[in-house]
């Protein structure tokens, strides 16, 4: 692996599989604090860019949470939500699979960086981070037990475990 004076940081946030992450941990992460933390724990890195992928419920869902990532720096991807019915819970419910549109922007960007934090716990990444892996970008996936998909785990350089990070990065009540 060439090395940098600075080590190129790249952010990508799966919002939605995030969501429920935390849910299940019972705290929220703090957007911008992820930043910080990532930068300065990742000592002489430069982050060059962060994404977030979210759905919606319609344009004006979550407006105001879209313009603070934007105000922090990340570009934020959005797609409305669909419905589809569940046939084992047998209620319907909403999904945006934004997928693909991570997948896209990390190879549209992969000269930009030689690091990956992926917050995700999604095993259809697992591919893609073994294709990144073998041009020499080292990725950390950031997920929780219980929501982290082993292929995705067994692919990644590093896993962090949420609630090992949760000082740093966890939402104030202010």
């Amino acid at each position: 692996m060439a090395i940098h004076s600075l080590d190129r940081l790249s952010i990508f946030v799966d919002g939605n599989n995030m969501f429920y992450a935390q849910q299940k941990n019972g705290w929220f992460f703090d957007p911008k604090k992820v930043l910080e933390y990532f930068v300065t724990e990742l000592e002489s890195t430069t982050l060059i860019n962060a994404f977030w992928y979210t759905g919606l419920k319609d344009s004006q869902d979550q407006r105001g949470f879209r313009d603070a990532l934007i105000s922090l720096g990340y570009t934020v991807r959005t797609k409305i939500l669909k419905e589809y019915y569940d046939d084992n819970s047998g209620r319907y419910s909403q999904k945006a699979n934004l997928d693909i549109e991570i997948v896209v922007d990390m190879f549209n960007t992969v000269e930009q960086y030689d690091r990956v934090v992926l917050f995700s716990g999604d095993g259809d990444f697992e591919r893609a981070i073994e294709l990144l892996r073998s041009k020499n970008t080292h990725i950390t996936v950031v997920s929780t037990e219980g929501m982290i998909a082993r292929e995705l785990r067994n692919a990644t350089d590093r896993y962090i475990d949420l609630n090992d990070v949760k000082h740093y990065i966890e939402k104030s009540d202010s």
